[in-house]
């Protein structure tokens, strides 16, 4: 057995990041251990947009056509104000056609599905499994979970999502920054809301409140609201319908349509948070990835995208047999790009949940006004990246 083979890697989080990286790690000859707190493998977001990187990262994972076969592609993306006024087009058949893919839009259950079958092809993902510690010593290291059991790796990887204990137990507690607003999110199938998304979807902006609905393919339309409201302040499930009809009330009517036809039991609620960038992600043998490392506001729709790129890079450079330098080359790669990431989705979440009436006419003025060049440019760093 050569070198790499002979060497174990354990990951803490079954989500897209901790699948990800199993799969990329599987690639590079490592055997892998997946570990996931949850009684059970359920996905219980909606859908999730990987535009052109993440599409090309999951190339990468050979797993980029099944992606392309089950999700919907963006053909077509439109910005409007809340009665539906078309504010601009952003240009996603120019984007497709200078990075040579399109973006889609995919259930996070069916992306979570494809992921899990790849993956235990050949590594079983053991769900019920709560992480407590790490013990590292010159050789390796063992993770210890709290029924007792114990397992020996080379190095352990933190993909255990925001409320990350792999996180707090390198480097402690750090707080949620709150962004100032709530979201719902729901799937529906009905025919007016379909046919709005007009092959790919579009967002809806009015005054401390937005809406977007996307095709997911297959009859099926995603949709999400941002409404600014003071943390904590979260509807109960039986009320969340009743309170979007109330926000959203005389908006642009597949909006309305779309709230009626998604069954009121599930909506999705969560108050819309980040956290404070972490000097580092590494502490000898443990590292962190997704959003244990960087959580960031799901404004640029690149938290999955973000994850997917750590998994990617972390496995090539842990070709190093060196360990801790590995992490270290992981993290000078990752950092200053994801961080940047974070910022740019805080700015650009304030910059959509305005409520200023004058503020709102010169935003929109200004998204009317952006050619397609330049909108390309500005995220051209972003969307056009290839590892």
């Amino acid at each position: 057995m050569d070198a790499v083979t002979s060497r174990k890697a354990i990951v803490i989080g079954a989500g897209i990041g901790g699948l990800c990286t199993a799969l990329s790690l599987q690639q590079q000859g490592w055997r892998v251990s997946v570990y996931d707190k949850a009684s059970s493998l359920r996905e219980a977001g909606a859908g999730i947009v990987l535009a052109a990187n993440a599409m090309k990262a999951l190339d990468l994972l050979g797993i980029g056509e099944a992606i392309r076969n089950v999700g919907a592609p963006v053909v077509h993306a439109d910005i409007r104000t809340w009665d539906g006024t078309l504010i601009t087009s952003l240009p996603a058949a120019k984007q497709a056609a200078l990075y040579g893919t399109q973006s889609y839009v995919i259930h996070r259950a069916d992306l979570q599905a494809i992921l899990v079958q790849a993956v235990t092809a050949t590594t079983p993902i053991q769900t019920n499994k709560q992480w407590i510690d790490g013990i590292q010593s010159d050789r390796g290291i063992i993770a210890l979970f709290n029924d007792g059991t114990q397992e020996e790796a080379d190095v352990i990887i933190g993909a255990d999502g925001f409320h990350s204990a792999v996180r707090e137990r390198l480097f402690g507690q750090s707080p949620a920054r709150y962004s100032g607003y709530m979201a719902l999110r729901g799937v529906c199938n009905q025919e007016e809301a379909r046919n709005a998304t007009n092959g790919g979807g579009f967002e809806a902006l009015g005054p401390g409140r937005r809406f977007g609905l996307s095709s997911l393919g297959n009859g099926r339309v995603f949709w999400f609201a941002a409404i600014n409201a003071p943390q904590g302040k979260l509807p109960p499930v039986e009320e969340r319908q009743s309170e979007l009809l109330r926000q959203f009330h005389g908006w642009y009517s597949p909006i309305v349509s779309a709230i009626e036809a998604t069954e009121a039991s599930t909506i999705l609620a969560h108050d819309i948070v980040d956290r404070p960038p972490l000097p580092k992600w590494s502490s000898g043998r443990m590292t962190l990835l997704g959003d244990a490392a960087h959580p960031m506001m799901p404004n640029l729709g690149q938290g999955g995208a973000q994850a997917i790129e750590d998994a990617i890079v972390l496995a090539r450079c842990l070709r190093n047999p060196d360990i801790p330098t590995a992490l270290s080359a992981y993290e000078k790669e990752r950092m200053a790009r994801a961080n940047r990431i974070v910022r740019m989705s805080r700015s650009m979440g304030r910059m959509v949940q305005l409520e200023n009436p004058i503020l709102i006419y010169l935003r929109n003025k200004m998204l009317a006004s952006l050619s397609d060049a330049r909108y390309i440019s500005r995220f051209d760093p972003i969307i056009g990246y290839e590892l």
